[in-house]
């Protein structure tokens, strides 16, 4: 298959065609390791990703436009936390959540009756917040992570026209601590591991979760309208919850 191909058929997979909002939902559970100690389970995760898709015309190519919010669990009950060791506990609320997708060869395996597309996206680039200004929150003047995605969809979604395909996906970030876990330059990090797959529509989201929103930011439960940048991730969003340390 050609890039565009390929393209295409992943775009079916992740979002849909005709531009109808689609939403992944997903759970898993945090990790933490750190040198010389045992690996733990801090947290439960839960969170999803509401979508829409357009063309891009300048590259052949589409944009997502997308919200995402994900809270952190208690491990063991999986209600939402407030606090986490006496600290105020900051959910995922990234609007936008943005993603430009040109033709490349997207990594795809066969798998029978299905396909898996998948995505290894290091990152390195300066951190949001300099250590000179967050010594409790920030690990490192450099943010590093590493996200791996896989999605699986079923192989007719390389030979039909249907917009939009069933989809499972799985999704693993290795990254520093979070900002407001307060654990400075500690050496360790946090591993998500998480699953989930593509819904019918935001009404099969949890309850739980729908409500959750609807109390704080019902605007999640829907995708942006216009494309905006740049994208808001947990360490800019906390920076502007803390400006001006």
């Amino acid at each position: 298959m050609t890039p565009a191909e390929l393209l295409r058929a992943f775009a079916r997979t992740r979002a849909s065609l005709d531009g109808a909002e689609v939403v992944f939902h997903w759970t898993g559970d945090v990790h933490s390791w750190a040198p010389d100690e045992p690996y733990r389970r801090l947290f439960g995760f839960e969170g999803l990703n509401v979508t829409r898709l357009v063309p891009d015309e300048e590259t052949g190519g589409y944009r997502l436009l997308a919200r995402e919010a994900a809270f952190y669990l208690d491990p063991g009950t999986r209600d939402i936390l407030d606090t986490w060791e006496g600290k105020q506990v900051v959910h995922v609320w990234n609007d936008p959540a943005n993603l430009q997708l040109r033709p490349f060869p997207i990594p795809l395996t066969r798998l029978g009756d299905q396909v898996c597309f998948s995505l290894e996206i290091p990152l390195s680039y300066p951190s949001p917040l300099p250590v000179a200004d967050y010594p409790l929150h920030s690990s490192g003047d450099t943010y590093r992570a590493l996200e791996l995605f896989q999605f699986f969809a079923p192989e007719a979604v390389l030979t039909t026209d249907a917009p939009s395909v069933p989809c499972a996906m799985s999704w693993t970030r290795m990254s520093p601590w979070l900002p407001w876990m307060e654990q400075g330059q500690r050496p360790g990090g946090l591993t998500f591991h998480c699953r989930g797959r593509k819904l019918g529509g935001y009404a099969e989201v949890p309850e739980r979760t729908r409500a959750y929103i609807a109390d704080r930011h019902p605007e999640y439960g829907r995708a942006p309208e216009e494309w905006t940048a740049p994208n808001e991730t947990s360490w800019t969003y906390f920076r502007r919850l803390h400006p001006g340390h």
